[in-house]
């Protein structure tokens, strides 16, 4: 058993050091990807247009302006891959007057108590399993927002600040920069939004414990650290367009359609060329009177080849439900981190709080 936890290990670490080597790496922060707010992530993550409450700071920082109370302040806890990684958010927003808002999101995806069995064997040759320890591997984000209507009937406007922190226990850890600039747009029904995330791309630069991270085979070092510790989060555009649909006295019915749209150059997006490629995203809430409300929504769309060169569309569905008591809000969803053929479902809560509303 230990033996095959050391193997994991070291892929671990291999990995790291692959994936900082790179000067552009397509796939880095992708743990700022997984979204937050069981209520979005219910619509399948469809909240680009929609975004107007705490949890805008992440889908669409112009929407913060929109906050309903003085202050709004938001907690989700997740599990995926069976529990093995753990996803924690918690956000604060408030508004400063009838034009701007401000607000603080922190993030932290990891997998922690992960076994290391580096130095399992001891100088004799021997299993000493006294010297297994564990380490974690853990991305933090910090977010920082402002948000404001620049006078334009209909138009709000903002952006983030992201401070990056990763950590692979006593082996790697770096620090990462970037920005998210974001409009959002409503007229009648309707309303439109757009975010460039990492729009001059997150620069993470990485420090690497070489006497730790290194690994002696006989009279060779393996897995020394790469002479390149600088790692890129190219800029990807989210689009969206919403519109609400009052089907009775008390149902309404909110339809949302986004676009993912990378840079890149040729992906598994749905729509793919050369240069750029496109995942669409669509979700749906029914609300009845504003107390019960349910959700779906479908995302991860990718167009994949299989055996035989043949290809298929691959999409995952997802879907919840949420309760408004008063200024309290509590939302589930049913979601998956990835597409359908890699990894399970789970169960997601968050909650919300509204302070200081009118009437």
């Amino acid at each position: 058993m230990y033996p095959c936890f050391r193997m994991y290990v070291l892929a671990l670490l291999s990995m790291v050091s692959a994936n900082a080597a790179s000067q552009s790496a397509k796939y880095s922060n992708e743990f700022l990807n997984v979204g937050v707010g069981a209520r979005s992530i219910g619509m399948g993550s469809a909240y680009v247009a929609s975004a107007d409450d705490v949890t805008a700071a992440y889908w669409n920082p112009a929407g913060l302006v929109r906050l309903e109370g003085r202050y709004q302040g938001a907690l989700m806890h997740a599990q995926y891959f069976a529990g093995i990684a753990k996803f924690d958010y918690i956000g604060l927003g408030s508004r400063l007057d009838e034009s701007s808002a401000i607000g603080i999101s922190l993030l932290r995806y990891g997998v922690d108590d992960i076994p290391n069995t580096i130095e399992l064997i001891d100088s004799d040759g021997n299993f000493d399993y006294g010297r297994i320890s564990s380490f974690s591997v853990a991305d933090y984000a910090l977010l920082l927002t402002y948000s404001r209507s620049p006078g334009v009937e209909g138009l709000d406007v903002g952006g983030n600040l992201k401070i990056i922190r990763r950590v692979v226990g006593e082996f790697a850890s770096g620090w990462g920069f970037g920005i998210d600039i974001a409009a959002r747009f409503m007229h009648n029904n309707w309303k439109f939004g757009a975010v460039l995330r990492d729009a001059t791309s997150t620069f993470n630069v990485w420090q690497f414990n070489e006497e730790k991270l290194a690994i002696g085979v006989a009279d060779s070092v393996y897995n020394l650290p790469p002479e390149n510790s600088l790692e890129l989060t190219l800029p990807r555009l989210y689009l969206g367009a919403a519109r609400t649909f009052l089907l009775s006295d008390n149902i309404s019915l909110l339809m949302e359609l986004n676009a993912s749209v990378s840079f890149e150059g040729k992906t598994a997006a749905v729509m793919s060329s050369r240069f750029i490629g496109a995942e669409p995203v669509i979700g749906f809430e029914a609300n009845y009177a504003d107390l019960v409300f349910v959700r779906t929504g479908l995302g991860n769309v990718q167009r994949v080849t299989e055996f035989e060169k043949k290809k298929r569309l691959l999409a995952d569905p997802s879907a919840g439900v949420g309760l408004q008591l008063g200024n309290f809000y509590l939302d589930y969803a049913l979601s998956n981190i990835s597409p359908q053929t890699i990894s399970l479902y789970s169960n997601i809560f968050s909650v919300r709080y509204v302070f200081g509303r009118e009437g």
